[in-house]
């Protein structure tokens, strides 16, 4: 009987460890890792680690229309920041993982 008790508090164990292993998805599957031309995620910009380089981001900023882009900095979020010229205004534009510009 005390075999037979073991037994099964063995594999109750091993079947709620296997439970523990099974992966998980993001919290939200609908995000896109990065934007593309026609979208954005309308949470921008997102948190996370950014792998853009300060030349990347300039880049891409200046493919989006922005000049004189100043001050780019990467904050402790993942996120880009500068000062920017659009359409001959002065703004404030931010840029994030998934390259989402937003200017403000």
């Amino acid at each position: 009987m005390r075999q037979m008790i073991v037994a099964t508090a063995f594999l109750a164990a091993s079947a709620f460890s296997a439970y523990a292993q099974t992966a998980t998805t993001s919290p939200d599957p609908e995000t896109p890792a990065i934007a593309t031309p026609d979208t954005t995620n309308p949470t921008a910009p997102v948190e996370g680690a950014n792998s853009f380089t300060e030349e990347q981001a300039r880049a891409r900023l200046q493919e989006n229309g922005y000049t004189a882009v100043t001050g780019l900095k990467l904050d402790e979020k993942g996120i880009w920041h500068a000062s920017a010229t659009k359409d001959g205004k002065p703004v404030t534009v931010t840029l994030d993982y998934q390259g989402n510009i937003v200017a403000n």
